[in-house]
């Protein structure tokens, strides 16, 4: 497949409900970063200095299976992911600082996005023409 780094943009989900509630003055945080499209990976894994900066709290842990073998994992809060021109909103898996944030094969199902292994780039799904969809079969 070679290696695809797209840059995401990443808003506290948290915030944007308060601040439409009126709850909260300061604009919803928001970073862009880089992640590694990974389609082995399943979900959207995030480095701690991202979430710091996000101001995300800690929810729950998840058992993820690891290249490493089996590791616990911390889950926090959801934010709202944006790439090309889509988005959606996702819990978020911690991993180590020293390994690349990740896109995972949830959310490139829900945005529906491919990887195009011949130019090494995230496509929109050509199965639907270059519309966002989904699918109930």
């Amino acid at each position: 497949m070679g290696k695809v780094i797209v840059k995401i943009k990443l808003t506290n989900l948290k915030d944007t409900f308060l601040k439409a509630a009126g709850a909260r003055k300061a604009k919803p945080r928001t970073v862009e970063v880089e992640a590694l499209v990974d389609t082995g990976a399943t979900r959207l894994y995030l480095k701690p200095s991202v979430i710091k900066r996000l101001g995300l709290a800690r929810t729950d842990t998840v058992r993820s299976q690891t290249t490493n073998g089996e590791a616990i994992r911390y889950k926090y809060e959801p934010v709202q992911l944006e790439l090309m021109g889509r988005r959606e909103n996702f819990d978020v898996i911690e991993l180590p600082e020293t390994v690349p944030n990740l896109l995972g094969q949830v959310p490139l199902e829900v945005l529906d996005l491919v990887v195009d292994s011949k130019t090494q780039r995230l496509i929109p799904n050509p199965a639907h023409h270059g519309e966002q969809m989904t699918e109930e079969y």
